[in-house]
């Protein structure tokens, strides 16, 4: 019972985290606390499943949720937070994010329907049992997608002049202007890799519940802040580990306490203990990727 709520959180975990890289990387560079980055998440599932059956290729899936999603976060970039930070107050491109996101919302209920869409993918692995632990094929996918992504994230911040350039941007804007980075250049990194990011989430979620709707952003749009607070804001290491605590919090206290505290709120829970011992989180905020 134990390895099995294990499995299920590291599973909960992993999803949440591809969510939250989006969001730690783009506040690492722009300080800013993008909402709308949950609607990519969203958008990625109807782009996904929209393709799907068309094609009926999870790899056209894939690539269209996933490169839609992209698109959304370099146009989002380029014409509304870039130009607002320029000119505005530091909150203001916070509301605008939230304001984003209710719009993605809403559009989603228009084009597509307020009802429920099934995504009816069959993937080739068979449920595999260790013992007393079973692991889905849906979960299967799901564990070896983020590990292959969290590895790919590492290489590209830690060993490739982009990443590297993402570090020396999210400590100190400035300096690395002087030091001749296109911090333009980094900006719309960073908004690309986490709008496709969030959306493989949404992606993944979609094909493990069968299920795409207009409001599936909605906890990840709330929980990833406390996610990437738990973690260290700007972080990407904090938003991987913080987001496998909450997932496994959520897994064990539902498989052993059940309805008495509702899953959704522990991310809060956790952040208002974590707060009143270590304030600044998991981890440094900042740029450092190790």
């Amino acid at each position: 019972m134990l390895l099995q709520q294990i499995v299920n959180g590291i599973t909960i975990g992993s999803l949440y985290s591809l969510v939250a890289l989006g969001l730690t990387m783009v506040y690492g560079i722009m300080r800013v606390l993008d909402i709308a980055n949950a609607g990519a998440y969203t958008l990625g599932a109807y782009l996904g499943v929209w393709a799907y059956t068309r094609t009926h290729s999870i790899i056209i899936a894939l690539l269209a949720g996933v490169g839609g999603a992209a698109i959304t976060g370099y146009l989002f970039q380029r014409a509304v937070y870039t130009p607002i930070k320029k000119v505005a107050d530091p909150i203001v491109p916070l509301v605008a994010s939230i304001g984003l996101f209710i719009v993605m919302e809403d559009l989603f209920r228009l084009i597509a329907g307020p009802y429920t869409i099934t995504f009816p993918v069959h993937l080739p692995l068979n449920r595999l049992t260790l013992g007393s632990v079973i692991i889905t094929g849906t979960q299967a996918v799901i564990l070896l997608v983020s590990a292959f992504l969290f590895l790919l994230l590492w290489i590209l911040l830690n060993k490739t002049k982009i990443g590297l350039a993402w570090q020396a941007t999210a400590q100190d804007v400035e300096t690395a202007m002087a030091m001749g980075i296109n911090t333009r250049s980094v900006v719309a990194f960073a908004f690309i890799l986490g709008y496709a990011f969030a959306a493989l989430a949404g992606i993944l979620v979609a094909i493990h519940y069968n299920a795409v709707f207009p409001t599936m952003g909605d906890i990840p749009s709330y929980k990833m802040l406390a996610i990437v607070v738990l973690g260290g804001l700007g972080n990407p290491l904090g938003a991987v580990v913080a987001s496998m605590v909450v997932g496994l919090a959520e897994a064990l206290v539902a498989g052993y306490i059940g309805s008495f505290l509702p899953t959704d709120a522990i991310a809060f829970l956790a952040l208002i203990i974590l707060l009143l011992v270590r304030p600044q989180g998991l981890f440094a905020s900042g740029g450092d990727a190790r």
